[in-house]
């Protein structure tokens, strides 16, 4: 009889050893799954610099409204709003006229108009611009999930230039239980995917081509 409750105690101490050991790894597992949901937002506190540039990509969402606040508080005398064409112009001109019409004032606010399908072409796109205006710090604006990669980007393919990550809330993307979402799961895998590219296969092709003397 001793010997059988012994037994019982035995078994239920192990399964609450094992429940508790259970418990623990969810929650390692869901702390690391948070942690690389929170790595893809690159968010530098703001500081005084030669030019805003705002992606595109959303010519009048949380981005837009960032970075005109960013010139607004001064911490640039311009804001560049890049992107490609929208309906015939540049969308860039789209977003000054939200802002217009959102009652910001459109001074110090200028648009680029580019062809890029990519924040790869984007960037080298907008390069000659930034070189051109002689700029050496740049606060770049994008959406929270984008600016890890936005950040990477720009620093491999503009380099001379310090690039100062400073991005816009997004409500579509939510970094700490982004596997229980299904838009946040989609740009979770997409932002990863399009990392490891940029970083394992496309900036060696294109290091090697410059390096050659192609760019």
């Amino acid at each position: 009889m001793k010997s059988r409750r012994t037994r019982h105690w035995i078994l239920r101490a192990l399964l609450v050893s094992l429940i508790g050991l259970a418990g623990i790894l969810f929650l390692e597992w869901r702390a690391v799954r948070s942690s690389l949901g929170n790595f893809l937002i690159s968010s530098d506190a703001p500081q005084p610099a030669d030019l805003i540039l705002v992606l595109g990509g959303n010519f009048y969402g949380p981005r837009v409204l960032k970075g005109a606040d960013l010139v607004a508080q001064g911490y640039a005398p311009v804001a560049l709003f890049s992107g490609p064409e929208y309906q015939g112009h540049p969308q860039g001109d789209a977003s000054i006229w939200f802002l217009a019409q959102h009652g910001y004032s459109t001074r110090g606010l200028e648009s680029l108009g580019i062809r890029a399908d990519s924040t790869i072409e984007e960037a080298m796109a907008v390069r000659p611009e930034l070189i051109r205006r002689g700029v050496k710090r740049v606060l770049l604006v994008t959406a929270s999930f984008h600016s890890r990669r936005s950040a990477i980007v720009f620093r491999l393919f503009c380099p001379g230039i310090r690039f100062i990550s400073v991005p816009s809330a997004d409500p579509e993307y939510r970094p700490d239980t982004w596997w229980m979402d299904a838009r946040s799961k989609e740009l979770f895998y997409s932002e990863w995917k399009k990392i490891a590219g940029t970083v394992v296969v496309v900036y060696p092709k294109y290091l090697i081509r410059r390096l050659g003397g192609r760019y």
